[in-house]
């Protein structure tokens, strides 16, 4: 069953690698065009239809781009369609929520300090709350409060904020931001393959069968792109926190997530008001900064303590690796190289929590990061960090025959 580990670490490598190259084409597309967007200026000499033009230099030529509001007045003999960035970031993005939480879900998706709830039931409430976030956001947009754009962002807010707050009382902190990150996305993802591909499909018909397009379709196309545009600085801090412990494992969390949102609208502000050239609004810098602070400092604020024992328990999912004859000098080892700082209040200088919030302060501790310390530090030399702490080749092999006997029980 080792080798098992090992083809598993490889392919959560592989699907993880497609989601950033995916998110990096979407995200840069996503980009670039509202830049351009707001950037088009209108000049007379523009051919019926055509809103605005930008020209634009990029490697070694020119670029003069035109774009129609509604659309031109006949069909072009080649279209580029842009959707499969879209359709591939949150396919990929989805596979790993499959292989990381629901996988392992005993130990990244469930804490039993949050709520005790089975590995079927937790997956069960991660799948309803994706789709009924797209619902119930779907439904807002087509309600009459969808023709105040900004009031409908105001009470989208309102929503992830509950959101966030929610998901810190189902799963890990970890989970919460990853599904904080996966909800918002989903969204964003949905809106592409329901609302805004859809659109231009019938336009397009439209255009084929001589008949003039009807402008609702881009505007509320162009309201769904506004809506992306707000929440994917937001999206890529959700993905990468599960780095970063001091933001999803303190106890604000959810606030934290909560002015994340803020920071992703005051960011995205300045940006898009400069690309439309109406001015550089550098205080939103200095909110972003302010917003930042806070999130510092709420990171510093002590949660409780989970009930004194509470810990103890080892999950029957872990059982055999405690149980297991190397067990004694494993923890032995772990104490002696990992401990100081994989504990509670970690004694290496510079660290605040945990790297990765991993602790191995008891038993249930050790025997739930089992395949971590295999193939981290027995399989591989990246645990200790450049062997900080002396740890030697036999020690390592102890390491990997705790976790290939134990594994072989199963």
């Amino acid at each position: 069953m080792y080798e098992y580990a090992i083809a598993w670490e490889w392919l959560t490598f592989a699907v993880r690698w497609l989601h950033v190259v995916t998110a990096i084409a979407w995200i840069g597309s996503s980009f670039y065009f509202i830049a351009l967007d707001l950037g088009l200026v209108k000049r007379p000499h523009l051919p019926p239809g055509a809103y605005g033009e930008e020209w634009q230099v990029h490697g070694g030529g020119f670029y003069h781009i035109q774009k129609y509001l509604v659309a031109p007045a006949s069909m072009p003999e080649h279209l580029t369609w842009f959707k499969w960035e879209s359709y591939a970031t949150w396919l990929s993005g989805f596979a790993m929520l499959c292989l990381v939480y629901y996988g392992g879900a005993d130990l990244f998706l469930i804490d039993r300090h949050v709520l005790d709830i089975s590995a079927p039931v937790a997956i069960l409430l991660s799948l309803a709350s994706l789709s009924i976030g797209w619902i119930c956001y779907d439904l807002l947009c087509k309600s009459p409060l969808g023709k105040n754009t900004w009031a409908l962002m105001g009470l989208l807010y309102v929503v992830l904020v509950a959101m966030a707050w929610g998901y810190t009382q189902i799963f890990t902190g970890r989970a919460a931001f990853l599904h904080l990150g996966a909800f918002t996305a989903t969204i964003m993802s949905a809106n592409v393959f329901f609302i805004i591909m859809p659109n231009q499909r019938i336009v397009v018909a439209d255009l084929i069968a001589g008949r003039m397009p009807d402008p609702k379709y881009g505007q509320i196309a162009k309201q769904r792109s506004l809506h992306n545009n707000y929440l994917t600085l937001p999206v890529i801090f959700f993905m990468l926190s599960n780095h970063y412990p001091l933001a999803f494992a303190t106890a604000y969390n959810w606030v934290i997530a909560a002015l994340v949102f803020l920071m992703g609208v005051t960011i995205r502000h300045w940006f898009n008001t400069t690309h439309a050239r109406k001015g550089r609004p550098t205080w939103t810098w200095l909110v972003t900064l302010i917003l930042f602070i806070v999130i510092m400092w709420l990171s510093t604020v002590p949660r409780a303590s989970a009930p004194e024992g509470a810990a103890e328990a080892v999950a029957p999912a872990f059982q055999r690796f405690a149980e297991n004859a190397h067990f004694p000098a494993v923890k032995e080892t772990i104490s002696t190289r990992c401990s100081m700082c994989h504990a509670a209040e970690p004694v290496y200088e510079g660290l605040a929590r945990p790297p990765k919030n991993v602790r191995f302060d008891t038993d249930a501790e050790i025997a739930a990061h089992a395949r971590e310390i295999y193939l981290q530090a027995g399989r591989a030399h990246a645990m200790p960090p450049g062997n900080l702490t002396d740890m030697t080749e036999k020690e390592r092999a102890l390491l990997t025959a705790w976790f290939e006997s134990a594994a072989r029980t199963r």
